[in-house]
């Protein structure tokens, strides 16, 4: 269900959250209008300041009215270091902040917050500032400041800034959390902040008790995200439902919430009801093409084809996804046998992640009905218009060819392939993979060293000489020692872990063999693992066993070669 969404990120559960300063737009008004939270230091009496100065700052605001923000930066902050006037301290603060000046605007909103003590937003624009230069302990004095005067703070933002700084640092900002709480432990910024930041030390446990410590009629939007994030997270998803369902009935109109709700539900795969919950989204939000999005994609999974199609249709009208949505539009036309229309789609797909995905599919269409010189037509242009995937398109083709018995072309293009990139490792080993098909073990073997001789730690390439060698050579002794070099470098490769069981058994040794095997089987329960496995059983005597594992590998993969050949070599 990942291809929806990633459940709960941080960014959707702070994202309501109110803007930390006000925005600056030039040309620079006199004033800056306060809030109910703060008093603002008025701009000293001009009286007190000297002519220099007042020449200085009236440059300023004429530089700034002129689109000269640079001039206009400089002066106000030269000016705020020789008046501290909190006035003046603020206005460079501003326009440094709106030019992205950030040290520039960072020492202006520390001599802000300094000459106006009681100003909570300048306490607040320091500790944000300082937050962002990542100097946590300074950021959180000036924001407690603002936590004693019972203004609108910003912890949030603080823990959600440090939350990738280095342990220590996490540290010592838990305990300042842990001694605000004590004075203040229902405030929910607090509450959330500690958790974000347990939560990055790898103490979700910690942070979800943390959380269900707050009382209820003190639980905000973001602290309830995250609760449902974190249950998830601790595979108790199902908690989270009626978590965010009673929030639902106090926040009725939060979209956050509804959309968490529906993505929980599709991790849950309870996918008629996320369908619901995403139709009602999409009402509120008819402008919303990621939630039209989302609902072709459950669609799909329901198989509910024709509804698919028409949300589908409709991005690509509207422009939107336009690849994402014409790659999808062809499965499920695929799904209902609308062939050329499925080609069409697919070659719709013009650039991105889908592109090469959709160039696999019209391969496959094409040769599944008979039309090969349509096919090798097809992707001579494809990498003529995309001479930057040549590469790509030579293995899809090539590959393509091979598993519909097409060898002979396939080997054909894959040298033509070869011819334009000599040394390429992708093309070298698909050319000895359709020599394994033409029984060419000796070109097999040229192709496989020449990547091992210029990557000696190309683990694949090892094991499938390895694995060649013990399969279909007596040549084992070789063939362990290529197999072991592969499985040092991964050995939780199930595919190597059974090349290496596979060479012991054909060594002799039955219980080297089983062991290996057994691991391969239970990382990756493929059909020819279990071939292997279940012959190794069978010349153990175990031969119950090896049937068992064999039926089983045969109700998920009923056409495997390897496993039919298996079965049938050994009990007839």
């Amino acid at each position: 269900m990942n291809k929806y969404f990633s459940l709960l990120a941080i960014s959707i559960i702070v994202s309501g959250c109110q803007a930390l300063a006000p925005d600056t737009q030039f040309p620079i008004d006199d004033t800056v209008a306060p809030d109910s939270t703060q008093t603002h230091a008025p701009v000293n009496d001009t009286a007190n300041f000297s002519p220099e100065t007042l020449v200085s700052l009236l440059t300023a605001e004429i530089a700034g009215q002129r689109d000269r923000f640079d001039i206009a930066s400089d002066n106000y902050s030269q000016q705020a270091q020789l008046t501290a006037d909190p006035g003046v301290a603020e206005r460079a603060f501003r326009i440094a902040e709106y030019l992205g000046e950030e040290q520039r605007a960072l020492d202006s909103a520390i001599l802000w917050a300094n000459a106006a003590p009681n100003d909570l937003e300048a306490q607040r624009s320091a500790a944000i500032q300082l937050a962002q230069a990542e100097r946590y302990d300074e950021a959180m004095q000036y924001m407690e400041k603002v936590l004693l005067q019972n203004g609108d703070t910003q912890f949030d933002f603080l823990a959600l800034s440090a939350a990738q700084s280095d342990p220590k640092t996490r540290a010592a900002l838990l305990q300042s959390f842990d001694r605000l709480l004590v004075k203040r432990p229902n405030n929910p910024q607090l509450v959330f902040s500690k958790a974000i930041l347990l939560h990055q030390d790898d103490r979700s446990q910690e942070a979800l008790q943390l959380l269900e410590r707050l009382p209820k009629k003190h639980a905000t939007v973001t602290t309830i995200l995250l609760r449902a994030r974190l249950l998830s997270q601790l595979n108790r998803g199902a908690e989270a439902l009626p978590v965010l369902s009673d929030a639902l009935k106090q926040y009725p109109n939060e979209n956050r919430l509804r959309i968490t709700y529906a993505r929980q539900l599709i991790e849950l795969d309870r996918l008629e009801e996320a369908r619901a919950e995403f139709l009602e989204l999409l009402q509120q939000s008819p402008s919303d093409d990621d939630l039209r999005f989302s609902l072709a994609l459950i669609n799909m999974d329901l198989g509910a084809w024709l509804e698919a199609q028409v949300y589908l249709e409709e991005l690509i009208i509207r422009g939107s996804h336009s690849d994402a949505a014409h790659y999808n539009l062809g499965q499920v036309l695929e799904k209902l046998q609308e062939t050329e229309q499925a080609l069409n789609a697919y070659n719709s797909v013009q650039s991105g992640a889908n592109y090469l995905a959709a160039q696999q599919r019209v391969i496959a269409l094409l040769l599944s009905n008979e039309q090969l010189s349509e096919a090798t037509t097809h992707f001579e242009l494809q990498r003529m218009v995309q001479a930057d995937l040549a590469i790509q398109l030579y293995l899809i083709e090539t590959e393509g060819l091979a598993n519909y018995d097409h060898t002979e072309t396939a080997w054909l293009r894959i040298n033509q392939g070869l011819k334009q990139y000599p040394a390429e490792p992708s093309l070298l080993y698909t050319r000895a993979m359709i020599a394994d098909k033409r029984n060419d073990l000796t070109q097999l073997e040229d192709d496989l060293r020449q990547i091992i001789d210029n990557d000696p730690n190309n683990a694949m390439a090892l094991n499938a000489l390895g694995y060649t060698l013990a399969d279909r050579t007596e040549r084992l002794e070789e063939a362990r020692q290529l197999i072991e070099q592969a499985h040092q470098l991964e050995p939780n490769d199930a595919a190597i872990t059974d090349s290496l069981g596979w060479v012991y058994f054909r060594l002799g040794d039955l219980d080297s063999a089983e062991r290996l095997l057994r691991e391969a089987y239970n990382g990756l329960p493929d059909a020819e693992i279990a071939a292997h496995l279940g012959e190794v059983l069978w010349f153990q005597g175990k031969r119950t066993e090896a049937r068992r594992i064999w039926n089983q590998a045969l109700k998920n993969q009923p056409n495997d070669a390897t496993l039919l050949d298996t079965m049938q070599r050994l009990t007839q």
